[in-house]
């Protein structure tokens, strides 16, 4: 690897961690040769439910160099989002996914790769290449684990030995050579708390998850009525669910985030079951004003609130 890639490596790890994010690591544009049978399987099996565009763009999703002309490197980023203290959880009270609490993260993280991006420009020169955050064919996951990140956990989400698996994943592709990272080992070990607790058994096998079976989904893809079979499932989460990373063994090394975007609007920490089931409009509206909520617009929300509340 001659110099200035060591040099632009170091340049742009030591700029991202300046930006605030958690983790960066590096990796190879290349094919995803280990994901390529296991995306194919995984979509062969319908395990995506309906979520459509996970079979779109199948070869974009597996080769970097089809979304940037000339890719060479793939710098993949980490952003914490554990919170200081999390939503009231007694026993009655329903239930959001912590990364749902502040401001939608595609916004946040897509702001801070764009700074990243202008860096490079500016110290490094004519460089080409593209933010990414979950809304494109990028296999987030696979980039963290080739860039030295973390490992896939049995629950299949990444997997930091430091912080655990409550972070956001961002990628800059770029056509600029770079020092690549190696990846880490797997340190699951003999677990299977993630595999034993979670209540609509979607982590069908350790390493794959049946997205059709998973409360997320439920919650969040699934456009229409939610199957009367999972009903009593789903542990009053009516947004997302957190179940399988807060058994993980590994999130006892979770840390508070930094990031002040992830604080969530005050009036969402004394929000009780009532307050949920009384939501309107213009609370929704204000609330989830630059939250990832709004995905499941109002008439979503309410739709996974009446469906646990009329299981308890």
């Amino acid at each position: 690897m001659h110099a200035p890639a060591h040099h632009y490596t170091q340049l742009i790890k030591a700029k991202a961690t300046e930006i605030g994010f958690d983790f960066c690591g590096v990796a190879k544009a290349d094919f995803l040769e280990e994901e390529a049978p296991l995306l194919e399987n995984w979509l062969k099996n319908g395990m995506h439910g309906q979520m459509n565009y996970m079979a779109n763009h199948f070869d974009k999703r597996l080769d970097p160099r089809l979304l940037v002309d000339d890719a060479k490197s793939v710098i993949t980023v980490l952003l914490n989002y554990y919170p200081e203290e999390k939503l009231p959880e007694r026993n009655d009270d329903l239930k959001i996914s912590k990364y749902a609490y502040g401001a939608d993260y595609h916004f946040v993280i897509k702001d801070k790769l764009k700074e990243l991006l202008a860096f490079i420009h500016d110290e490094i020169g004519e460089v080409g290449g593209r933010a990414f955050v979950d809304s494109a064919p990028v296999m987030d996951k696979a980039w963290a684990k080739r860039a030295g990140l973390g490992w896939v956990g049995k629950h299949t989400n990444l997997i930091n030995r430091d912080i655990g698996s409550f972070f956001f994943i961002g990628e800059l592709i770029l056509d600029l050579e770079l020092e690549p990272d190696g990846p880490i080992t797997d340190y699951c070990g003999t677990c299977t708390r993630c595999i034993d607790a979670c209540p609509t058994d979607a982590i069908v096998a350790p390493y794959v998850v049946d997205g059709s079976k998973c409360i997320s989904y439920f919650t969040i893809e699934l456009k229409e009525a939610i199957p009367e079979d999972v009903r009593g499932k789903f542990d009053n989460w009516i947004f997302g669910c957190d179940i399988c990373q807060d058994v993980c063994p590994w999130n006892r090394f979770a840390r508070p985030h930094q990031t002040a975007d992830f604080i969530p609007n005050p009036e969402l920490t004394t929000f009780t079951k009532n307050d949920w089931l009384e939501i309107t409009e213009d609370v929704f509206r204000e609330i989830f004003r630059r939250s990832a909520v709004k995905r499941t617009k109002l008439e979503g929300l309410k739709r996974n609130i009446a469906f646990v509340n009329s299981a308890t």
